[in-house]
């Protein structure tokens, strides 16, 4: 089954293979290492490059009481596909679709008055009358989005109460996020934790009562207990990649990468040495030689900056790419080898067939692996395998 793959007997240019099955056995996986917490697996930028839809609901199905997404727009499409449960969105701008979030049963974060005001004006005007889930961010330390301890905090905190008594709102959540939780023994990971309890304690003296209090990221998910409260919020994790080499690689977490991106190789042909590859010459052959033509691109979402180091699968054997990667294809001398056009080159899988990984990809391109597969385009299909969850 596919999602936006054309039929299954045309040949296809490239494809990004998503095993849902592996979704499924990550969230259960990361339930496990927080068992006394519930947890949102994180979807936003389209579920990291996997599908928003079809990996929020095999999350759901795996476990996942709540999902997460960054824009209140990829929120309510979730809503618009019919996915079920819980689903909180913290990237406001003024503005926003407050009442539409409202009418959809969404949290809203709020970190700040102006948000608040907004959210309660729009709790106004809505046709079900319905108060608006609230939850309410600290910024503990990593000084981006959420609201400065002290008086801003209490200022928050006060203005919120009085409109959950006016009934126009519902302050369902507490929340904050990790600047460092993936560098192990960092000292500001204690630091907002510390704050994180502080700001809530105060919260919950002046009368708030929580559903849930979160601050956990993926790696804090993985390797900081303390930090799991009610909820954790799980993202590049859920697709089966660590999110610090440092900490360990994804078998160690019991987790598996979901994408494996491969391509039907182009054109095979014989060349001389000495002969230049790709703009710049950057490459010459170093002597007579065989080239693969692999039809994808930076257009596609393959980093420019992994020209000349880049690793794919061929024939069984690991090759790396040849001069610089273009806009929609990229070549790799295959040392004599003549695999034949239509032959699968695979960019990056799970690793376990002996293919490259999304953190080779990422090394390769002095990056991270979060960056490697959100960015993969739509001109490649995202082809569901394993949709039906085993009885």
């Amino acid at each position: 089954m596919t999602e936006n793959a054309p039929p299954p007997t045309a040949p296809l240019r490239a494809r990004a293979e998503i095993d849902l099955a592996a979704l499924r056995a990550n969230v259960r996986a990361l339930r496990a290492l927080a068992p006394g917490a519930q947890l949102m697996a994180v979807v936003k930028s389209d579920a990291y490059g996997h599908g928003a839809v079809p990996c929020a609901r095999a999350a759901v199905e795996a476990g996942a009481s709540w999902l997460g997404t960054a824009t209140p727009e990829e929120a309510l499409a979730l809503r618009a596909a019919g996915v079920p449960g819980r689903i909180m969105c913290w990237l406001w701008t003024p503005g926003g679709p407050w009442r539409e979030a409202i009418e959809a049963d969404l949290d809203v974060s709020v970190s700040g008055m102006w948000a608040l005001q907004e959210v309660t004006a729009a709790a106004q005007q809505t046709t079900t009358r319905t108060p608006a889930r609230v939850q309410l961010k600290a910024d503990t330390g990593l000084g981006r989005g959420g609201c400065q301890p002290g008086g801003d905090w209490a200022e928050l905190v006060g203005a919120a109460l009085r409109a959950e008594r006016d009934g126009l709102i519902r302050i369902t959540g507490l929340w904050s996020h990790f600047a460092c939780a993936d560098e192990p023994g960092h000292p500001s990971i204690d630091a907002q934790l510390s704050r994180f309890r502080e700001m809530v304690s105060y919260a919950e003296e002046q009368g708030v009562r929580p559903e849930v209090r979160h601050i956990a990221n993926s790696p804090a998910t993985l390797t900081i207990p303390d930090s799991h409260f009610d909820l954790v919020r799980a993202g590049i994790a859920v697709y089966g990649i660590s999110p610090s080499p440092e900490i360990g690689g994804p078998a160690d977490f019991g987790l598996r990468p979901v994408m494996t991106l491969s391509a039907s190789v182009a054109l095979v042909k014989h060349v001389p040495g000495g002969h230049g590859v790709s703009y710049g010459h950057h490459y010459t052959t170093p002597g007579e030689t065989t080239l693969g033509l692999v039809p994808v691109g930076y257009a596609d979402g393959i980093p420019r900056h992994a020209s000349g180091t880049g690793p794919v699968m061929i024939g069984g054997k690991w090759r790396t790419v040849a001069g610089r990667i273009a806009m929609d294809q990229f070549v790799v001398d295959l040392g004599g080898d003549e695999p034949g056009t239509g032959a699968e080159a695979v960019l990056f899988g799970p690793g376990d067939r002996g293919e490259p990984t999304a953190e080779d990809w990422a090394q390769a391109a002095g990056t991270i692996a979060y960056e490697i597969v959100t960015r993969i385009g739509i001109r490649v299909p995202r082809v569901y395998v394993n949709e039906e969850q085993a009885g």
